[in-house]
């Protein structure tokens, strides 16, 4: 081949040159039209991702509770502030399109430009520009009224230690009983002689040790999370609803379903865990052999109290969303035909929920593993790795939290809430 080129090279006759010049226009051509059109290609690309950024940035949830002209110019500037930065085009402003339209709860905005790419090579295709031209559309409802219904675990087990450090305080604290790391509340503790300073039980020594227990950690949370609801609330313009429930042995009440999110956050300070009369006694007359988690009660009794839910807009006849809040450190412990049975919820229970439409957002408050103790190695160690997958399995998708010891339960509660509250009104 080089030889070939050295002859052509050499070869004056005015036909090889007029061959070459021939040949070499379509080459030229071809290379020239390939780079205008690979950088028109990439252009659009960009301004189709401004477009996009554009539609979304309309219907954000802060931008939900505003008016149409606001919406209709954040989403014009910003297109603007990245379209006329991009090198290469020319843009006129002028020429931008956004609509944005509203039916029912749910608004949709769409971004249409126009604008030119400036040619590499503008002569080979006898134009300097390209035209391009795209549209993006979003469309979101307005953020829903909500009922937050919160089931929590109140039973002994939530009485552990909250940290590692409180764990090692209740543990050294009761040798007598082989190093207990629950604060558990009993009405009669002489019965059980458990060795504590004054005859108290657990729970008062945990007190008397300024040890935290997890049931005070949850109580504060539901106090905290009231305050982000009635924040998130206001930002949204939206109304959220609320009520408390525990369970251990039976379904309490603890707050009436109430817009007063004040007054649940007052009501939540009575939350306490469950109180037996001693060990294996759940009163003076009642021996119950600590059957004190019973999930088929408490996901039968709140199944029966909330209400189908409805889609949560203002229009006339509609209804709020409904959520159940469900925080458990995941271990059953109830009798079943005669017999005790500690074991993972049965998923069937949420299931009968979450057909009605109902989601349930699932926190679960991790179940310590305690290898020295001979209790749990016997009973629940042979499960303990399908707590946390079954708890998820019985939440809605994407609402499950874990927190483990020492975690903060507070900011784990907020976090599930945004969650539920962000999936219920994104559509787009």
């Amino acid at each position: 081949m080089p030889s070939l080129f050295r002859r052509l090279r050499r070869e004056t006759k005015a036909s090889v040159a007029i061959i070459m010049v021939l040949a070499s226009i379509p080459m030229i051509f071809l290379t020239g039209m390939g780079v205008n059109y690979g950088m028109a290609a990439y252009r659009q690309s960009r301004l189709n991702a401004f477009a996009d950024a554009a539609a979304l940035a309309a219907v954000t949830p802060t931008m939900m509770v505003e008016s149409t002209s606001a919406a209709t110019a954040t989403a014009v500037s910003t297109f603007n502030a990245q379209a006329e930065a991009l090198a290469g085009v020319t843009y006129d402003p002028s020429t931008l399109a956004v609509s944005v339209t509203t039916s029912g709860s749910e608004r949709t905005v769409t971004v249409s430009y126009k604008a030119v790419s400036q040619d590499a090579f503008p002569n080979v295709l006898g134009a300097s520009t390209i035209a391009l031209g795209g549209s993006s559309s979003a469309t979101a409802g307005q953020a829903p009224n909500i009922d937050f219904y919160l089931l929590l675990d109140a039973s002994p087990s939530m009485g552990i230690a909250a940290t590692q450090s409180g764990i090692n305080t209740m543990v050294q604290n009761t040798q007598s009983q082989g190093g207990c790391a629950f604060g558990c509340h009993e009405q009669d503790p002489a019965a059980d002689n458990l060795g504590n300073p004054n005859g108290e039980d657990n729970y008062a020594l945990a007190r008397n040790l300024g040890v935290t227990l997890r049931i005070d950690m949850l109580r504060q949370a539901v106090q905290n999370l009231t305050t982000t609801a009635q924040s998130t609330e206001a930002q949204y313009n939206a109304v959220y609803r609320m009520a408390v429930y525990t369970f251990a042995t039976q379904l309490n009440s603890v707050s009436a379903l109430t817009s007063s999110l004040s007054t649940v956050n007052s009501e939540a300070a009575s939350i306490q865990q469950l109180e037996v009369y001693a060990n294996n006694w759940l009163t003076s007359y009642t021996n119950n052999q600590d059957e004190d988690t019973n999930y088929d009660t408490a996901m039968n009794g709140i199944n029966t109290i909330m209400p189908n839910p409805g889609s949560g807009t203002n229009i006339a006849g509609d209804t709020p969303q409904e959520v159940l809040f469900f925080v458990t450190d995941g271990v059953e412990d109830e009798n079943v035909s005669g017999s005790r049975q500690m074991s993972v919820i049965n998923t069937a229970l949420c299931s009968a929920v979450k057909n009605r439409g109902i989601r349930i957002a699932v926190l679960y408050t991790e179940y310590l593993p305690l290898p020295t103790n001979s209790f749990y190695n016997a009973h629940i160690a042979p499960f303990q790795s399908n707590i946390g997958p079954t708890l998820e399995a019985c939440a809605s998708p994407g609402l499950y939290f874990e927190v483990q010891t020492g975690g903060d339960i507070s900011a784990a509660m907020a976090a599930l809430f945004q969650l539920a509250v962000q999936s219920a009104y994104l559509s787009r």
